[in-house]
């Protein structure tokens, strides 16, 4: 009995990464050695242990020789006893070379296992509002390569019989070719006039779109310098895009959104971003730190009992002050004498979610207004458990109403070391990124630690609150956006309303 690994052959979809299979994701999340094709979205390999090696695999178009490569280090890995995932674009059985690195894989002994994927042909097409059938328009379809070797007269493709024996042809690495396929389908009886759609880099946010007919769309594509990678859609099921368009009409498509907000926190945010058509562009420049050391806050916790009112003014506070009730064996009980204040909505999610429904949630996140709102605290003791470089409004307004106020630090606000720096630099400078967003002045203040105000010079600058605002207005930062609330939804709103259509 050999002692090999396994070979998973993935599939990862056509470019969006929420196409990717759960069966592909399991693969990676075990995975001890990925094999990753160049075009793929790298976010994908986030589902990988920390442990995971990671290697891209040779680029076709510089390395003659890099079938066989692939295939050797697929067996080397496997018979080193690893867990190998050979992530591949689209499916790897749809001009994939998944069949050819399976018999490499048979050929040494080594065991594997094919998980498809989503392939371009009906993924880029749906999402450019073109179905590949249509009761009324085709009743079969074909995927073709368009490969050069596709295009010699010695080809496998029989093009004289494929020009008209399907209503739609969907062509595979055709664009530097576009010129020849199109001369060969009306040379073989597909009518000049038969509509024709290119779509280039489909269901990403760069997707982009090319119609006419056979007969001008060489031209048109030339027009619009369209360049690999795409497919060609051929047949009468284009027409329908005029319809069915759903993806490049959402009010964000193809903006580009810097993202500064902590990454543990960032991707609800993030979600809610591409939901509605941006690109989203993850850039955290804090991280939240829980003060392990806080002898103040232990001493609090014990005498919980005495507090009045204890007011969460954030997630983060709900989350680690619950985590430390846990980590000492106490529960949502402790408060059972105490009024609790939860500032946002999400805050009071956040406490709804470890079984309390806030006494007061105040209708304004400012510390002056909060004190105003909530009910007679004279001589209250509350407790305040925040950020540490919280300011002092809010515990200097509930002062000022007699009441006796407990601010304890809970956790730091750490810039974060970004490995991304240059790029992001080059990207803001060269107009690349349409929006930064800060959630936080502490996002504020730790992204221009890392770059010079007249960085966002030529970018909108969008932020969730007035105190945020001021941050950066202080620094020099013009705001442009401003969300109503503070809540990231708000946050959306807002952008959707300056920056869509």
């Amino acid at each position: 009995m050999n002692n090999h690994g396994i070979v998973y052959i993935v599939g990862a979809g056509p470019g969006d990464r929420k196409l990717i299979t759960l069966k592909a994701v399991e693969c990676l999340q075990r995975a001890d050695v990925v094999i990753y094709d160049l075009l793929l979205n790298d976010a994908l390999l986030d589902y990988c242990p920390p442990h995971t090696e990671k290697i891209q695999a040779p680029d076709p178009r510089i390395r003659t020789t890099r079938q066989a490569e692939l295939n050797q280090l697929l067996v080397q890995h496997a018979k080193a006893g690893k867990t190998v995932v050979r992530l591949k674009g689209g499916d790897p059985y749809v001009f994939g070379r998944g069949g050819e690195e399976a018999l490499a894989l048979t050929e040494a002994g080594i065991p594997f296992e094919v998980v498809p994927g989503i392939t371009a042909a009906i993924a880029a097409t749906a999402y450019a509002g073109i179905p590949v059938t249509h009761r009324d328009y085709a009743s079969s379809v074909a995927f073709v390569t368009g490969h050069s070797a596709a295009m010699r007269a010695n080809s496998n493709i029989n093009w004289a019989h494929l020009a008209t024996a399907v209503d739609t042809l969907v062509v595979y690495m055709g664009v530097a070719h576009l010129a020849q396929i199109v001369e060969r389908l009306i040379t073989h009886g597909r009518n000049p006039q038969t509509p024709v759609s290119l779509i280039r880099v489909g269901t990403t946010p760069q997707q982009r779109v090319i119609q006419g007919t056979l007969k001008d769309i060489v031209q048109r594509a030339t027009g619009a310098q369209l360049k690999s990678p795409a497919v060609i859609v051929v047949g009468e099921v284009n027409q329908l895009r005029e319809h069915l368009r759903w993806f490049d009409t959402k009010p964000l498509f193809g903006k580009r959104v810097l993202v500064t907000r902590a990454r543990a926190q960032a991707s609800e945010f993030a979600a809610l971003l591409e939901a509605n058509g941006a690109e989203v562009i993850q850039f955290p420049t804090i991280t939240i730190q829980p003060l392990r050391e806080n002898p103040r806050l232990a001493a609090a916790i014990a005498a919980l009992s005495e507090y009045g009112w204890v007011i969460f003014t954030s997630v983060n506070a709900v989350e680690i002050f619950y985590q430390r009730l846990r980590e000492i064996g106490k529960d949502a009980r402790v408060f059972s004498r105490c009024k609790i204040c939860a500032v946002g909505k999400k805050t009071v999610e956040a406490l709804n979610g470890i079984g309390i429904h806030p006494d007061f949630v105040p209708t304004q996140s400012r510390g002056s207004a909060i004190a105003a709102e909530i009910a007679d605290v004279t001589d209250q003791h509350i407790l305040l458990p925040r950020a540490k470089i919280a300011t002092a409004e809010l515990p200097a307004a509930l002062r000022a109403k007699a009441a006796r106020v407990d601010d304890i630090p809970l956790y730091e606000t750490l810039a974060v070391a970004n490995e991304n720096h240059d790029a992001i630099a080059a990207q803001l400078l060269n107009g690349e990124i349409d929006i930064v967003t800060f959630t936080s002045s502490s996002t504020v203040t730790n992204f221009l630690a890392m770059f010079p105000a007249d960085t966002l010079t030529d970018v909108r600058v969008a932020v969730i609150g007035p105190s945020t605002q001021a941050t950066a207005e202080a620094h020099s930062v013009p705001v442009d956006i401003v969300a109503p609330e503070a809540t990231i939804e708000s946050l959306v709103e807002a952008i959707i309303s300056n920056l869509g259509p």
